[in-house]
């Protein structure tokens, strides 16, 4: 049985930091493709992230690059998004998920998912 945990998440201000991290099991970490992607209250689920198996090939949706770094570390079958400079725009539930497909922005390509994790982002 696949489990993807978020944590991490919590009110900060804008212009403040946080790390995600989403620990996976009941998976082979080290071939699959990990996806962060948020919800913000009334709107669709939005790609964020994306990271290949060996890290090689990080994809970021556009108005993120800069700001947030997605990583991995294969040995602790964790992901980890970096949040700098965060805006309240920000403010969603971020969720992690895995792909056996290459690091793209569908979330259709993506059939396992975490819980989310709420991050709130203070003006």
């Amino acid at each position: 049985q696949v489990q993807l945990v978020e944590s991490g998440g919590g009110l900060v201000q804008a212009g403040d930091s946080l790390r995600l991290s989403c620990t996976a099991s009941g998976l082979l970490f080290n071939s699959v493709t990990m996806g962060w992607f948020r919800q913000a209250p009334g709107k669709e689920r939005e790609f964020v992230a994306a990271i290949s198996w060996s890290g090689s090939s990080p994809n970021y949706k556009d108005s993120m690059k800069g700001r947030f770094t997605v990583s991995r570390d294969n040995v602790k079958n964790t992901v980890y998004l970096q949040m700098n400079s965060l805006k309240p725009e920000d403010t969603a539930v971020y969720y992690c998920a895995a792909s056996r497909v290459g690091p793209g922005n569908s979330l259709s390509s993506y059939p396992y998912w975490g819980q989310g994790t709420q991050v709130t982002v203070s003006s």
